[in-house]
């Protein structure tokens, strides 16, 4: 019979252990930076290229349901964190204490139902609780201030309409998203019979495609995640596409789009997802 003292114990061994293993990453890190030719030449501009191309890595890992691989890619994005940690702390600038200090108390701020025992509230009051506490922490005047411009535009569609979604700027039913794809839709087809201005079928493509995101986002899907299976799948169905042509000894650039179809749909049938 494990006793209460014994669980006591158990627990603090644990964060011991959790707490060294967190000690000697640090250490790690500090050699790196010390001894490594490649690590002593790093900084903040040279990493930022890469945490992006780790976020994409880690991206696909989740989409793909692979938890190893997503275990693997979270620790190489904690190594950046590391990194930029290391750095700020070389400028005398910050530290992983810090930044880890910094954000207990930002998640304490924003989450006043749980830490100034507030009323409970619906997951829904939360995410528009957050935009209105981050709005007031940046003194943003405005609801869409403080966007970054080097975010990719899906993702930034996303932000925009989740920000404009915590001030009640939101569509009642999904059915009101479905219409507005149609109306959208429409107007980008009388842009295209028009055939004289690209600048209107650009921006008619772009209303179109955010009328889309919009549906996603309502509806609780990720649209990006979506289109990504959908690449996927592409890729997978156009690869043995392919291979079936070649396998019969015919010239994929040589043949006309009705054939092509043909194998388009038989590839089509053995993946089918």
């Amino acid at each position: 019979e494990i006793s209460f003292l014994s669980l006591i114990n158990i627990k603090n061994s644990f964060i011991s252990m959790s707490n060294n293993k967190f000690q000697e990453l640090k250490a790690v890190i500090s050699e790196l930076r010390e001894k490594c030719p490649w690590d002593r030449e790093q900084n903040f501009e040279t990493l930022r290229s890469l945490t992006i191309e780790e976020v994409y890595e880690l991206s696909e890992e989740i989409i793909n349901k692979r938890h190893e691989g997503i275990e693997e890619e979270v620790g190489d994005l904690l190594l950046h964190v590391m990194f930029y940690s290391k750095l700020g702390e070389e400028k005398g600038k910050f530290s992983i204490e810090s930044v880890i200090k910094k954000l207990i108390l930002k998640l304490k701020r924003r989450h006043p139902h749980i830490y100034r025992k507030e009323k409970k509230i619906t997951s829904r009051q939360v995410e528009s609780n957050w935009e209105k506490i981050k709005r007031t922490e940046k003194k943003s005047k405005n609801t869409l201030e403080n966007i970054p411009n080097s975010i990719p535009p899906m993702v930034k569609s996303m932000i925009i309409q989740k920000k404009v979604k915590s001030v009640g700027f939101d569509w009642e039913e999904k059915k009101q998203v479905l219409r507005k794809i149609e109306e959208e839709y429409k107007e980008l087809s009388q842009e295209i019979k028009k055939n004289d201005h690209q600048e209107n079928i650009k921006n008619e493509i772009g209303d179109l495609i955010f009328s889309v995101i919009n549906l996603a986002r309502f509806i609780g899907i990720d649209p990006e995640e979506s289109l990504e299976r959908t690449n996927m799948k592409f890729i997978k169905r156009f690869n043995l596409m392919e291979e079936m042509i070649e396998g019969e000894g015919k010239d994929l650039k040589k043949m006309k789009l009705e054939e092509m179809d043909k194998y388009w749909e038989k590839s089509k049938e053995k993946i089918n997802e």
